[in-house]
């Protein structure tokens, strides 16, 4: 079994992520209430990468669900509906000279638009690799 990610998420103004170097630059972070529609947000995803899982492709899906636990979909420009979601991989390398067992930074930054959305609860959920992570805020009425 490969050893577990230390993940967090954070909900935020906005974020921008640097592959390079896994750091995170973000404004406004640490909300958890907001109206309707929602301002621009974003997610920001902090991962710490287990020396043995370096090196290797780690699969992600960060998605929006609502108050019932379904994904959240929005009207694109063509009439059809998409879900808020963002899929892909990660893949840290070992730098030369990092001493054994350390933890590697890799870093996710999803930007959101404006939201038209219900009052409720809702949670933006990470699958990546085994584990499953999860942030939730509150859209007031």
């Amino acid at each position: 079994m490969a050893s577990p990610l230390a993940i967090k998420l954070i909900l935020c103004d906005a974020a921008v992520a640097e592959p390079a170097t896994g750091k995170l630059h973000m404004l406004g972070a640490g909300w958890s209430v907001t109206g309707s529609p929602t301002a621009p947000q974003a997610v920001a995803v902090m991962i710490k990468v287990p020396w043995d899982r370096a090196n290797q492709k780690i699969k992600f899906s960060l998605q929006l669900l609502n108050p019932d636990g379904q994904p959240v979909e929005l009207q694109t420009l063509d009439g059809t509906s998409a879900p808020i979601m963002q899929e892909g991989d990660i893949e840290v390398g070992r730098p030369p000279g990092i001493a054994a067992g350390s933890m590697l930074d890799a870093a996710l930054a999803m930007s959101v638009p404006p939201m038209p959305l219900p009052a409720g609860r809702y949670e933006w959920r990470l699958h990546i690799g085994d584990q499953t992570e999860h942030e939730s805020f509150t859209v007031r009425g």
